[in-house]
């Protein structure tokens, strides 16, 4: 009850919040905050799934909403440019055209099928941010696993190296709670040890984590044939999608290098953009940054919001984003959130 009573109160903060935003900027205030542009995150592009028990839904984004979101922009004057082209226009003076940018995190299959047709039919470039490890089918998504593992239970029962769970399953609300349980849970010890023993647990229930990967990410070929369209830009995600800050040096440069190298062998050219997974401290740090840089990528974005300002090229591998929320689907918030306004509240 505590844990769905905190979701609520959060949900009802972020959307007054987005509310207030908007109006403000309608009302020509705080214009300062807008800054030059902003970049978009992304995950899943794909129509609403009727589900009750949806922990991953605020990953998931209808390609309705993404045309409202272009055309809201669009509305409000936002020019559309790749990611690579974003110290470019950071360079100049601030100009009364800002400009927007659209990533998309992981390879989703939903990312061809869907999102491709909204961004061609608006003429939008966009960036996908290839994580090998998926691609290739060698690694899995702990959060997939443990939604579909917990969806087929009314008890989880489960040992992660943080400590045993053991939590009642039989309702929605309790299945979200649990999921709650098992995020904390794998950040709070060895991440790769947690993914294994929650693979192995899903395994046992029945669950193939590896297909899950399977259904949703693009392969080799699927990315090779949309590379092939001038709109559609790649970027490196790692190999693993695990937190890097965590990882030893030699780890963090393998999972770099070896991405790019993924990504090169699609394109033929390596890529000069990076996403952090989790995009937060968990890998998007100082320390990470400066082997980013030392990998060659230019420019490497992270999930902490923002907007974008020539201030932000002092830390060109740290770049803030901007998430479509799944749970946020009204263009007008797209609009409060390009205004930058939330987070200048947020600081007071």
């Amino acid at each position: 009850m505590a844990g769905r009573l905190r979701h609520g109160i959060k949900r009802a903060v972020i959307t007054g919040g987005l509310e207030v935003s908007f109006w403000l900027s309608r009302l020509g205030l705080l214009k300062s905050a807008r800054g030059h542009g902003v970049i978009f995150t992304l995950h899943h592009v794909r129509p609403v799934d009727g589900e009750a028990f949806q922990p991953n839904r605020h990953l998931d984004i209808t390609p309705e909403f993404l045309d409202a979101a272009i055309v809201s922009l669009k509305r409000d004057g936002y020019r559309f440019i790749r990611l690579e082209d974003v110290p470019a226009a950071l360079a100049g003076p601030v100009a009364d055209q800002p400009f927007a940018v659209f990533t998309l995190d992981d390879g989703f299959r939903d990312n061809a099928a869907y999102a491709f047709p909204v961004f061609e039919r608006h003429a939008v470039p966009f960036t996908i941010f290839v994580c090998k490890g998926l691609s290739e089918r060698s690694h899995t998504m702990w959060w997939e696993t443990a939604a579909a593992l917990i969806a087929k239970q009314k008890r989880l029962t489960l040992c992660l190296p943080a400590g045993r769970i053991d939590v009642d399953c039989s309702t929605t609300r309790a299945k979200q709670a649990a999921f709650d349980m098992v995020a904390h849970a794998v950040f709070s010890g060895d991440e790769t040890k947690s993914v294994a023993q929650l693979d192995a647990a899903a395994q046992a229930g029945g669950i193939n984590p590896h297909a899950l990967v399977a259904e949703t990410v693009m392969d080799r070929d699927e990315l090779l044939a949309l590379s092939q369209h001038p709109l559609v830009s790649y970027g490196a995600h790692t190999v693993s999608h695990r937190g890097l800050d965590a990882m030893t040096d030699t780890e963090i440069l393998a999972e770099l290098n070896d991405s790019a190298d993924y990504v090169a062998g699609i394109t033929g050219a390596r890529p000069v953009t990076f996403a952090y997974p989790y995009g937060d401290a968990r890998s998007a740090t100082p320390r990470t940054a400066g082997y980013a840089e030392w990998a060659g990528f230019a420019l490497a974005v992270t999930t902490r919001p923002g907007t974008l300002s020539p201030a932000s090229l002092d830390a060109p591998q740290l770049l803030p984003r901007v998430s479509l929320n799944g749970l946020y689907q009204k263009s007008r918030y797209t609009q409060a959130l390009a205004s930058g306004i939330p987070w200048r509240l947020g600081r007071g």
